[in-house]
């Protein structure tokens, strides 16, 4: 389950680079996405149709469903693009999408419920009604509050019951004074849900909102039996380089998940029953789903919450914010090889669903907030909105605070501008960059994709109001320019090169290296807590920790990732 911030263990350690892997399996490659390739089924306003379309060819998704409430009351569903690419068949609005995290909002409001019935104090301590879960609180008691809101201090994602029956969760930090996305968290309150229940979560889920809201296409378990239900999806064919917009895809493997983090699969037609409820403020098409206090406590913006935006908060289950003056409920959802996005305007009433085939690293949040703003221009009349510019990684508009001649211990790199574009020149190869986020770039060329590249600024001048670029960081390759003051030999402590190395859980990677001193992974600082026991340097309060373990003849046989064990790999 990947949440929004993109926080799965993959990005923790290797993702510093935040970006669009792209579309290139087959036959189906960056020239093959074309009108042709992205006809629609549906009623769309042509003003969201055609955006649709460039951002899917922008974005090089495979294909894409959508569902509409508009503020009358009325529902639009449509389908763009393809869902089996070698067969050219072609999404439908009846195909099932797995929408990850936007599965929190239904746990929530189960358990709402159970509040109105008596059976919940949201207030109380978690290990009184489930007594034998395997957590440490050093830092103050969990409520259901706290794991609401990812305010508890508990890890992301490691499952709720390790492989060693004696560890124990580890709490970070005082329950409520901070946002740190859990899903470990939400897959506890489903067991709670379970327990007070007295039933399986998938039951509780499937009893308490989706019969009564007559999703009847939803499933509340994601499994085998609906495989054939489900639109085809699509992963990163080298899910160990760092993904960029010609990153060729595959066919996605079987998956099974219960987790009440994110195992809800549904359609867009079903969706629009969901978010016509959350229009409605908890009112489902017979009977209220949750009462209006509790619906109350679901929209509240209890928690600050940045890593879904500047200003946003987190209610229950839930991002609180606001567009245009307006109550906005948000979330989005990423599995394996699914994107979603639902953005709820409580004060417009309209809402908006879109789920994409693929993962590829983002979410398509432009499509829902374009959605929203078109259908609340009809309703007030107003002219249509210019929607937000599509980025493109390929053009660096500040491309020139990059460019110059780098240096350091593995020989020189120089940094060019050409276009509005950047290229490095090192070792004999010409490698043109991708922006990711901010300072870090992926290469075009797979051969230069094992790490991201960073950028590191200096401290700014009197004259200068942004700092200037003063370093560049490969891998365990380290680089400064003229205008770089620090020390040019950074000496790491000897034990460090018994960490380094490739990590493999089966599912994912992990790759330790030594640079300027410091262990790294994916451009990232780790800073030791304790003996051989590491964390993020830009999460000083974070409960996700790295712990080497196993040293044999000078090497750590296995990493420990919260608690979650990476084997190394010698190649």
């Amino acid at each position: 389950m990947l949440p929004e911030p993109l926080c799965s263990r993959r990005t923790f350690l290797r993702g510093a680079v935040q970006t669009a892997a792209i579309f290139a399996a087959g036959d189906f490659g960056p020239a093959g996405i074309s009108a042709a390739t992205i006809q629609h089924e549906g009623d769309v306003q042509p003003a969201l149709a055609q955006f649709i379309e460039r951002y899917m060819r922008a974005m090089y998704a495979p294909g894409l469903t959508l569902g509409l409430v508009h503020a009358d009351g009325q529902t639009t569903t449509a389908a763009f693009g393809l869902s089996d690419v070698a067969r050219s068949q072609p999404v439908t609005p009846e195909m099932l999408f797995q929408i990850g995290s936007i599965s929190k909002s239904f746990c929530a409001l189960a358990l709402l419920q159970m509040r109105d019935e008596g059976k919940l104090d949201l207030h109380a301590p978690i290990l009184e009604y489930l007594p034998w879960l395997p957590i440490e609180t050093p830092y103050g008691t969990i409520t259901t509050h706290h794991l609401l809101t990812h305010s508890s201090g508990l890890p992301d994602n490691p499952p709720v019951f390790l492989s060693d029956r004696n560890a124990r969760h580890q709490q970070a930090f005082k329950p409520g004074t901070q946002f740190h996305y859990s899903n470990l968290g939400f897959d506890i309150l489903g067991h709670l849900a379970a327990s007070l229940d007295g039933r399986p979560y998938a039951s509780v889920l499937k009893t308490r909102i989706i019969d009564p809201l007559e999703m009847k296409a939803t499933h509340p378990f994601i499994s085998n039996a609906i495989r054939a239900q489900e639109a085809q999806s699509y992963v990163i064919f080298r899910d160990d380089l760092t993904g960029l917009r010609d990153t060729r895809l595959e066919v996605a493997p079987r998956e099974v998940f219960d987790g009440a983090a994110g195992c809800v699969a549904s359609t867009p037609g079903d969706m629009t029953r969901y978010m016509t409820m959350l229009v409605r403020r908890g009112a489902g098409p017979k009977n209220r789903i949750v009462s209006e206090e509790s619906f109350a406590l679901f929209a509240t913006p209890f928690i600050e919450a940045e890593v879904f935006g500047p200003g946003a908060h987190y209610g229950y289950g839930i991002a609180v914010d606001t567009l245009a003056g307006h109550k906005l409920l948000r979330h989005t959802g990423g599995m394996n090889s699914f994107a979603s996005s639902m953005q709820v305007d409580l004060d417009g009433r309209v809402a908006a669903f879109a789920s994409i085939n693929a993962m590829q690293g983002y979410r398509p949040n432009p499509v829902t907030k374009y959605a929203l703003q078109v259908m609340r221009a009809e309703t007030e009349k107003k002219p249509l909105p210019e929607p937000d510019a599509i980025d493109d990684p390929r053009t660096i508009e500040n491309a020139a605070e990059y460019q110059g001649t780098y240096s350091g211990d593995s020989g020189s790199a120089e940094v060019l501008v050409e276009g509005k574009g950047l290229v490095v020149s090192i070792g004999g190869s010409r490698i043109r960059l991708q922006r990711s986020s901010g300072d870090n770039f992926a290469a075009e060329d797979e051969a230069w994709q094992e790490f991201p590249w960073i950028f590191l600024r200096g401290k700014p001048t009197k004259q200068e109001a942004k700092a200037p670029i003063t370093e560049l960081i490969y891998g365990d390759k380290w680089y400064v320019n003229s205008a770089y003051l620090g020390p040019r030999k950074i000496a790491a402590p000897k034990r460090y090169a018994s960490f380094a190395g490739v990590y493999d859980s089966g599912t994912d990677g992990i790759q330790i290296v030594i640079c300027k001193g410091m262990l790294m992974s994916g451009g990232v600082t780790l800073v030791e807590i304790g003996d051989g026991l590491f964390r993020r340097s830009d999460e000083p309060n974070s409960p996700e920790v790295l712990e080497f373990l196993y040293e044999i003849n000078g090497q750590c046989r296995m990493l420990s990732f919260t608690g979650i064990p990476y084997w190394r790999v010698n190649t």
